[in-house]
């Protein structure tokens, strides 16, 4: 019985254009885990227990969450479900402190990229075009990735669909501009029936995984995979350092720098400013540059 309220709120939700992919799993393991003890209604004392069953407190906080968003739908027509307390395992929610790539080791991974093989095929070609563009436009991967053909034009990339289910048209150098468009050509000498501009081996659609595989190889080979490293590099650390290399460069003065950040964001496609500020706290060249000015500001030598 809980199966079949969880596909109608999956379809519900669905319909307002959220994917739920997580949510869904997590759902239904807590369907099956409910129903195996006969029970019917959601009860606080099972959540707890199912949510525990995660490694961490995050993973088990993000449980209880998308369990208590789902008791909170079910007991508008039923109160007999309960819903859970929040905050129960303590989640603090915390941002992976970035890696800070240097150009000259961005230029070793579009090196290694190049290397792949098979050397006559269009892989090593798309890695490198890929990776570079995620580091000189700052997209997300999962936008890189649904790229097609159409959405280049002589000046823009079109990024459609994006994490917040908004459409944005981004500027391109023309540098950025004439290395996708070479890299088309080679793209479009393999047929498939997608148009999708990253594709795998089999012309499919390139996932995230085989990505992510794929980058870890190349970080072994250039050498920034090791053991003693506190930070490992990430794919979406390339979209940070985008972000800071476009704050380093914002002109000076208050009102430029608001118009800035906020051009920033809309460029990112973030839903909230506050998203893109945090680039500032996590920039430690930034962070000393804000600090500078405080200590100025309050000495007397800037207004």
């Amino acid at each position: 019985m809980l199966m079949k309220k969880v596909d109608d709120y999956l379809a519900l939700r669905r319909a307002a254009g959220y994917v739920l992919e997580v949510p869904e799993y997590h759902l239904r393991n807590f369907a099956r885990f409910a129903t195996q003890r006969e029970e019917t209604l959601i009860c606080t004392p099972t959540v707890i227990e199912w949510a525990s069953r995660a490694p961490s407190l995050n993973q088990r906080e993000h449980r209880l969450q998308t369990v208590l968003r789902f008791a909170r739908h079910l007991r508008a027509e039923d109160p007999r479900h309960e819903v859970p307390p929040r905050g129960i395992f303590r989640r603090r929610r915390t941002r992976p402190t970035p890696y800070m790539w240097t150009p000259q080791e961005v230029a070793l991974l579009l090196q290694a990229a190049s290397q792949l093989e098979p050397q006559d095929s269009l892989r090593p070609h798309m890695y490198r075009t890929l990776f570079a563009l995620l580091y000189v436009t700052g997209l997300r991967i999962s936008e890189a990735l649904a790229l097609e053909f159409d959405d280049l034009d002589s000046e823009t990339l079109l990024i459609r669909e994006t994490k917040f289910k908004k459409s944005r048209r981004i500027p391109l150098h023309q540098t950025s501009v004439g290395a996708l468009q070479r890299y088309l050509k080679r793209r479009q000498r393999v047929g498939t029936e997608h148009e999708f501009m990253f594709i795998s081996v089999r012309g499919r659609r390139l996932d995230r995984s085989s990505v992510g595989w794929v980058f870890r190889r190349l970080l072994k080979t250039i050498g920034l995979n090791s053991d003693k490293q506190k930070r490992r590099p990430r794919i979406h650390d390339l979209r940070h350092a985008f972000a800071q290399r476009a704050l380093e460069t914002s002109p000076e003065g208050r009102d430029n720098i608001g118009r800035h950040m906020l051009a920033l964001s809309t460029y990112l496609g973030h839903a909230h400013i506050s998203d893109t500020y945090w680039y500032l706290e996590a920039s430690p060249t930034l962070m000393r540059d804000i600090a500078g000015s405080c200590e100025a500001l309050i000495q007397g030598g800037a207004r």
